[in-house]
């Protein structure tokens, strides 16, 4: 059975890298979980979103996706994840929206589209979580 969206912990108290980059949850439902990221603070030295940082965001919304699906009863982590970069962010918040491909019970895979603020596809990442008895 599913957990509910209101019994995971927010990200800020589970590990600090979403705090330090500024990721805030907007939604968050067994269908999809959409977050943001600001583009200041996470550039590359070339003055553009950093990848990384993309992958970060992606990271973060799958593995709480596939986390809504699983706990309590197993704990998800991250097994691949795979970004294509398709234009730069200069400013402003990036909005990453999480949905589900597969949930099963060992696997689950999400595709997350990142995009800037006018729309544009900036990222498109499917992460792939385990789902372990317990936790590592």
């Amino acid at each position: 059975m599913p957990i509910a969206p209101e019994e995971l912990p927010p990200l800020s108290t589970v590990e600090q890298l979403a705090e330090r980059m500024g990721i805030e949850l907007v939604k968050v439902g067994l269908d999809e979980v959409v977050g943001t990221l600001p583009v200041t603070g996470n550039r590359q030295p070339f003055g553009l979103l950093h990848g990384g940082a993309s992958a970060v965001l992606a990271e973060s919304l799958g593995s709480t996706l596939s986390a809504l699906h699983v706990l309590p009863d197993r704990f998800p982590v991250g097994l691949e994840l795979a970004c294509t970069h398709h234009a730069a962010a200069k400013d402003g918040l990036v909005t990453g929206v999480a949905r589900p491909i597969h949930v099963g019970r060992s696997t689950s895979t999400s595709e997350i589209v990142i995009t800037d603020e006018s729309g544009r596809r900036i990222c498109t990442a499917k992460l792939t979580c385990l789902h372990r008895d317990n936790r590592p």
